[in-house]
């Protein structure tokens, strides 16, 4: 069986979890994560499949290939699972990552991993407001790193349940940064191949 990226188990009871965000914004120590095993049939199903296909798995975070689908009842996936109140903060160092029935990590030392990867510090894996400075001069390997590192923030979890404005923000963040990916994308697209606008010639009136 191929590894799967977000998947996960809480260590002191077995439970099988879903890793919805690996870090929080100014908290490092504590991902969100969704128990699967509760779900029903139809909910089961679906998230399984996003879970296993090409945007699930070359999703950064698994959160944001969430508030992208749907469910079969027409509810969106992120969405839906924060209503139902099924998306808990746990800590990093309680979850155990299992790619694989024979790999384990702890998720808290994957971040450290993936920080250091990265170049940043662990609390840099999640910011409120990502930022992708450019130099004026990069290649187009370096633009296409730094557009996909621009995604949208988790949203900030507190002691209590998350509520609806930090999902909205949530949301809103990652519709602006699809926005101004458009944006760079049209950009692009004009500068290889302009659209060349047709003259729009302009009837003579006859005068009577």
């Amino acid at each position: 069986m191929a590894a799967l990226k977000h998947v996960g188990k809480i260590r002191k009871t077995g439970a099988k979890v879903v890793v919805v965000f690996r870090t929080l914004p100014g908290d490092p120590y504590n991902a969100l994560v969704l128990g699967v095993t509760s779900l029903s049939d139809m909910y089961h199903n679906s998230m399984m499949q996003l879970l296993e296909d090409g945007q699930g798995q070359q999703a950064n975070e698994f959160g944001e290939a969430m508030a992208t689908r749907f469910f079969p009842d027409g509810r969106q996936m992120l969405t839906a699972m924060h209503g139902e109140g099924r998306l808990q903060k746990v800590a990093t160092a309680d979850i155990d990552m299992t790619p694989t029935t024979s790999d384990i990590i702890s998720l808290d030392k994957l971040n450290e991993l993936i920080a250091e990867q990265k170049g940043v510090k662990l609390a840099d894996l999640a910011t409120d407001k990502p930022k992708t400075p450019e130099p004026k001069e990069t290649s187009k390997a370096e633009k296409v790193a730094a557009k996909e590192k621009a995604v949208a923030a988790p949203v900030v979890a507190s002691d209590g349940p998350l509520t609806d404005e930090d999902l909205a923000r949530q949301l809103r963040s990652q519709a602006d940064a699809m926005f101004k990916e458009a944006q760079n994308l049209r950009k692009q697209a004009d500068e290889l191949a302009p659209v060349v606008k047709k003259a729009v010639k302009k009837k003579e009136v006859a005068s009577a």
